[in-house]
């Protein structure tokens, strides 16, 4: 399936009248939903943006965290980058991402915790205060470039980042309250030499 915005990429996803809980029959505390299914707006952004600006990761090892369906490794390295490595928690989604990165073409390698690399990229990952404090802390210890896409969900502290670019993302009405998404692109702001670390 083609994703809106991103016409370069074919992905297995869900069809677009599925809702998120759909695949599992309804919520079930043991069951992890399938966020691998579909492609979150943060993610389609920030793929786009790398894809128009491959000179953000070309020649580079790059980490997809929380990868779902691997879209945003892929246009990594689509982009030019040496190495992508897809970091999910759910191993359906790492099985999801191999599978979309053969159907387009290029090799990822996956992983079910962060490995060191040259920039971190993560789409729509700052969508609840206990996942965005993980996340935040695992951007703030890495020594790597840190690219953000975000829909603005409410969990993104944006004094902590720079804005590179902003897009206008077609989204489902089955998973959103609209259309249409606009979703930044951010880059987390690293200390200047000698100067304090800001808190959380």
């Amino acid at each position: 399936m083609q994703v809106r915005l991103l016409p370069e990429l074919d992905l297995e996803l869900a069809d677009e009248r599925v809702r998120l809980f759909d695949a599992t029959g309804g919520y079930r505390s043991d069951t992890p939903p399938p966020f691998w299914s579909f492609a979150w707006p943060g993610g389609v952004a920030l793929a786009r943006h790398l894809l128009d600006h491959p000179e953000l990761v070309a020649g580079r090892t790059v980490v997809d965290l929380g990868a779902g369906s691997g879209l945003v490794g892929i246009a990594a390295k689509r982009a030019g980058a040496r190495r992508v490595t897809a970091v999910d928690t759910d191993p359906a989604a790492l099985a999801a991402a191999v599978r979309n990165a053969a159907r387009n073409g290029v090799e990822i390698e996956t992983a079910a915790a962060a490995v060191p690399a040259e920039v971190i990229v993560a789409g729509d990952v700052f969508y609840s205060a206990p996942v965005s404090a993980t996340v935040l802390k695992i951007l703030r210890a890495a020594a790597a470039d840190a690219l953000i896409g975000d829909p603005g969900r409410g969990h993104l502290p944006e004094r902590l980042f720079e804005e590179l670019a902003k897009y206008d993302v077609p989204v489902r009405r089955s998973l959103e309250d609209g259309d249409v998404m606009t979703t930044r692109i951010w880059r987390l702001r690293r200390p200047t030499s000698g100067a304090a670390s800001a808190g959380p």
